[in-house]
């Protein structure tokens, strides 16, 4: 509520009130896209199932259970302890949907439309016992992330020798909160969502295979294919049906691979492999020898006398059953260039946690390398407008070790974020990105040689086009030695909290008001770039109203990844950091903080809708939000002066700086100019 007082200009403060009125989010603006249903069913004597099922708005979705550190609030239920029954087995839930979320700038386990939680109950008493517990969930859709939402669940099941039909209950007390056994809050059927993620797996190995196609086991491989369906060239028909066998042996020889991957492994433990710090320690490794082997240090190569058996066979079989065995034989021996590309894609792909993965993975790179070997065996002739091989297509191979080398870093780093080793900061990270980019550099322009390339003798438009882009790579990453958010490859470094030397959070501790004596309490503390903030509203204000300065109020979260966006490509800016240092009293209102509320403080809250018991700081003033503002969603800023009355409109999501300026400056000159 907005409240009135007495100024020296009342026409102009009346400006800002109806300004500030305008600006506060209708009532639609208070988002609830998720529905719960707890339901239960007798499914044997004396046991029973509980069946929590969400049902989520089109465009939105929840999280998983198991989540690797960084990324959103999980989905999970905490049950009470209690006497008189007990677990059949652990929670039972369908394999989630991993996708890309543009909010974590990560692949995350997720669930759209609808999914039912399931948990069997033994009764093991002659009394009516009753279950009761906390549901935690986090809902998100591609722009935005509401705070972690947390419901009470109850029921209540019938003893041992009770044989009456289940029925709802309505517990009494203070937590009096509705079975919804007989409600349920919305029901819909939404739209089906896109698979984004599995369609970025299948673009990586459709890249992997077109980078295949360049080294010197694969494009050598073109001549033999060309003088292998040469015999067609009298008949087209045939011809086009000889080439689509051949393109599909290759497709068929890498999906399998695929799928075997996924048959082997199985969605639980692809889900696993995601978070598990010895296995991606094992990737690390595993790519770590797939560069070496780029880099000519030793061969990956099959057994000769497969691909030779398959040879001599596929001349003397001719028909459809030589072309098959003239694919297998290319997969073969192809096989010392495409084993590290397809080990790399099979790893990206495994991590990702979808069962399909690997499969589509292996599709897009068959695909890649199927289509241009399928024409030539169509149009043997076009064989002539190709470059002729060289020592280029050794250089292609080494540049890619340098790349999967670069590549294996990020699940080190995975490793050692689950595993909470402490090794592996921002700024090692980005040492040995810079070193490795450094030498691609220098071996593109000729400094420096493996065992098997050949004489460079001058250097190409497209060999000088590719170092310049190295180089001006290796510039870019060193400001973020010193901390540069680096936004165009933030999703694969360390997360900036492990920056041990940060200029721009030395600078806002140098100049910071400090030592003024604002900033004193026991809820103050330093947020991004230095900037100190009060954590407690009340604390806040009070210090405002002492140091005569307006509030700014950022509404954010632990897990709110626009928040960090926010504070990375917007807060970073000179004008804007000096900004919030000097002309404002900060204070940060965190509403996913678990941090549990003294009994005396909680309370029970309906400001989003229907009943909940207020526990946690987070709660507190994620309802305070929704209660004075009419809004759940962060960032959301907010300017106050020491009534509490907003100074301009609040702001939301948005990168644009210079919008970001004007709102703060509104705000501050309003301050000063009603005072």
């Amino acid at each position: 509520m907005i409240i009135l007082m007495k100024l020296k200009n009342p026409m102009r403060h009346l400006i800002v009130i109806i300004a500030a009125m305008l600006s506060l989010p209708a009532a639609a603006q208070i988002l609830d896209p998720v529905a719960w249903q707890f339901s239960k069913e007798k499914i044997a004597e004396n046991e029973y199932e509980l069946q929590m099922t969400a049902t989520i708005d089109p465009g939105w979705y929840i999280y998983g259970t198991d989540l690797e550190p960084g990324g959103p609030i999980p989905t999970a239920f905490f049950f009470n302890d209690a006497d008189g029954f007990d677990f059949v087995g652990d929670l039972r839930y369908p394999s989630a949907e991993v996708k890309f979320d543009p909010n974590f700038d990560m692949d995350i386990p997720m669930y759209g439309e609808r999914v039912t939680f399931r948990q069997t109950i033994r009764v093991l008493s002659p009394s009516p016992v009753v279950v009761s517990g906390e549901l935690q969930f986090m809902s998100c859709d591609d722009q935005r992330c509401l705070p972690p939402d947390y419901i009470d669940f109850v029921f209540e099941l019938d003893g041992v020798k009770g044989m009456e039909p289940v029925a709802a209950i309505e517990p009494a007390g203070d937590d009096k909160q509705k079975d919804a056994t007989t409600e349920t809050r919305r029901i819909y059927t939404p739209e089906e969502a896109e698979d984004s993620g599995l369609g970025w797996t299948f673009i990586l190995g459709f890249l992997g295979g077109l980078l295949a196609l360049l080294t010197p086991c694969v494009f050598p491989m073109i001549p033999l294919t060309v003088s292998f369906f040469l015999r067609n060239a009298d008949n087209r028909a045939r011809a086009l049906r000889d080439a689509l066998f051949y393109g599909m042996t290759i497709v068929f020889s890498y999906v399998v691979l695929g799928l075997a991957i996924s048959m082997l492994f199985g969605p639980s433990t692809l889900n696993a492999l995601a978070t598990s710090p010895g296995f991606n320690v094992f990737f690390f490794a595993l790519l770590v020898f797939f560069s070496a082997s780029f880099f000519g240090a030793f061969e990956l190569t099959m057994p000769s006398n497969w691909s030779n058996a398959l040879d001599s066979k596929a001349d003397k079989a001719g028909g459809l059953i030589g072309v098959i065995l003239m694919g297998l034989t290319f997969v073969l021996v192809s096989f010392s260039c495409t084993g590290p590309i397809v080990g790399t894609l099979l790893v990206e792909a495994a991590i990702g946690g979808s069962v399909f993965a690997p499969a589509i993975g292996m599709l897009g790179f068959s695909l890649a390398l199927a289509i241009p070997f399928s024409l030539f065996a169509l149009f043997p002739t076009a064989l002539k407008s190709l470059p002729k091989s060289g020592g280029w297509m050794n250089a292609v191979k080494v540049v890619l070790g340098f790349i999967v080398l670069a590549f294996s870093l990020k699940f080190l780093s995975v490793a050692d974020a689950v595993g909470q080793w402490g090794m592996l900061s921002r700024e090692v990270f980005l040492v040995i990105w810079i070193a490795i980019f450094f030498l691609m550099g220098l071996y593109l322009i000729g400094k420096i040689k493996f065992a098997h390339d050949s004489e460079l003798k001058y250097l190409s438009v497209p060999r000088l086009m590719l170092a310049i882009a190295t180089f001006a790579f290796v510039f870019y990453l060193i400001p973020g030695l010193w901390g540069a958010p680096l936004r165009a490859v933030s999703s694969f470094l360390p997360s900036q909290v492990t920056q041990e030397f940060d200029l721009s959070r030395v600078r806002a501790q140098a100049q910071d008001p400090a030592d003024s004596g604002i900033y004193v309490g026991e809820s103050v503390q330093e947020g991004p770039h230095g900037l100190m903030a009060f954590t407690d509203y009340n604390e806040g204000l009070q210090a405002a109203r002492e140091a005569g300065k307006p509030v700014f109020l950022d509404f954010t979260g632990l897990g709110c990844a626009n928040c960090r966006k926010m504070e990375a490509s917007v807060w970073s800016d000179p004008l804007v950091m000096a900004s919030l240092r000097d002309d404002f009293v900060k204070i940060s209102l965190f509403v996913d903080d678990r941090t549990r509320l003294p009994d005396s403080e909680q309370f029970v809250s309906d400001a989003l809708g229907r009943e909940r018991n207020i526990r946690t700081i987070g709660q507190k003033w994620s309802v305070f939000q929704a209660e004075r503002y009419g809004a759940n969603t962060q960032p959301y800023y907010v300017i106050l002066d020491h009534d509490e009355n907003m100074l301009a409109p609040a702001h939301g999501y948005d990168t644009n700086t210079d919008s970001y300026l004007e709102f703060l400056n509104t705000g501050r000159d309003n301050f000063y100019e009603n005072r």
